[in-house]
């Protein structure tokens, strides 16, 4: 028997996959948290701060460096009020640095 594979969109293959669609519903979700707080940041920082998983309330940013994790870390209490007055509310932000 000859099988011919038929190519399909990312999109419709991720809505024929449970797991597909469950991680790009969390995808979608930490992208909504990031614009959420986008504005808060100075705009020297936006290009060091990047959306992480979301998992179980806690939400992870992704920072360039330890300097920017210091200045993320203290406006924390501002991003999470952000976030719960847009009903985007977490449990915890944790910040990972990531090594270039």
């Amino acid at each position: 028997m000859h099988r011919r594979h038929q190519s399909i969109p990312l999109q419709q293959a991720a809505q024929e996959s449970p797991t597909l669609s469950l991680l790009m519903g969390r995808v979608r979700e930490s992208a909504d948290r990031m614009q959420a707080i986008r504005s808060l940041l100075p705009p020297a920082l936006r290009s060091s701060v990047q959306a992480g998983p979301l998992e179980e309330g806690c939400w992870c940013l992704l920072v360039s460096s330890n300097a920017v994790a210091a200045k993320v870390r203290q406006m924390l209490p501002a991003l999470q009020a952000q976030l719960k007055s847009q009903g985007l509310g977490v449990n915890a932000i944790r910040l990972k640095v990531q090594n270039r």
